[in-house]
């Protein structure tokens, strides 16, 4: 059973990270960079339409479900995004353009047009610091027995007009280790499509969270896209939760029977 830790809100940005503590002591770490919608209400509408706001330029649809859902299966901690990844990308490093994107997919942001040094300090020091920070610290206090990191993530099925076949991807930064480990043993009855680096690859500077945060430490770690379409109403949520979450484990169990051999 996991207890919320509810953080302080910013005056400005609101509730910018959330930490679900597990008991005990975690094998396993989610994170969800890209759970939420959420616009803080001095930024209005940023400027865009309400159905581009509900569309994945603006978040993840159905991935805080999914990694809430494996986090329970796994008794692990989950931390995620309490902002829309439009104000500020927390998978990204402060230096990358699409940290704070004037445009996704050719439609303009205009709230991100033209920001002064200073907005995108206010930023940084206020949604990417503190999240960047809430991993660190569960890292740190749960080294002794954190083995491995998951971020979860959804991707649209069509994308600049061409649909992609991909429906599970596995991605890595610079350590490759468990995303080709889980892609070994993809179960036999698995309905997915399931690629490597797919339909993202570090190239695209996805991989921020792992290789500044789980590889450093020495943890395992996998990002996993989801194909959104495969997860669109709770119960479809659920079910690829309790797909996902075996052969995670199953996977972790096979790096500690090779470190006791």
């Amino acid at each position: 059973m996991n207890h919320l830790e509810s953080p302080s809100n910013d005056p400005v940005f609101g509730p910018v990270v959330h930490v679900s503590k597990a008991d005990g002591a975690p094998s396993v770490l989610v994170v969800c960079e890209h759970a939420s919608n959420r616009i803080p209400e001095d930024f209005g509408d940023m400027g865009l339409s309400r159905e581009a706001l509900q569309s994945h330029i603006a978040w993840d649809p159905g991935a805080l479900t999914v990694a809430q859902a494996i986090s329970d299966h796994m008794s692990a901690t989950l931390i995620y995004g309490g902002v829309s990844r439009l104000v500020y990308d927390c998978n990204r490093p402060p230096e990358a353009a699409d940290a704070m994107p004037a445009s996704s997919e050719d439609i303009p942001i205009p709230a991100n047009a033209n920001l002064t040094a200073s907005q995108r300090a206010a930023r940084i020091e206020r949604i990417y610091q503190p999240f960047a920070a809430s991993v660190l610290d569960e890292i740190t206090q749960n080294r002794a027995s954190l083995k491995l990191m998951v971020t979860v993530h959804s991707f649209t099925p069509v994308y600049r007009g061409q649909s992609r076949a991909v429906e599970i991807g596995l991605l890595h930064g610079e350590d490759d280790r468990f995303a080709r480990a889980m892609l070994a043993t993809v179960p036999d009855a698995a309905p997915w499509v399931v690629r490597l680096n797919q339909p993202y690859s570090a190239a695209d500077g996805v991989a921020h969270t792992l290789d500044v945060q789980a590889a450093p430490s020495g943890l395992l770690n996998v990002m996993i896209e989801i194909r959104n379409d495969l997860i669109q109403t709770p119960e479809q949520q659920q079910k690829m939760a309790d797909d996902l979450a075996p052969w995670i484990m199953r996977t972790l169990t096979k790096f500690d029977e090779r470190n006791v051999a």
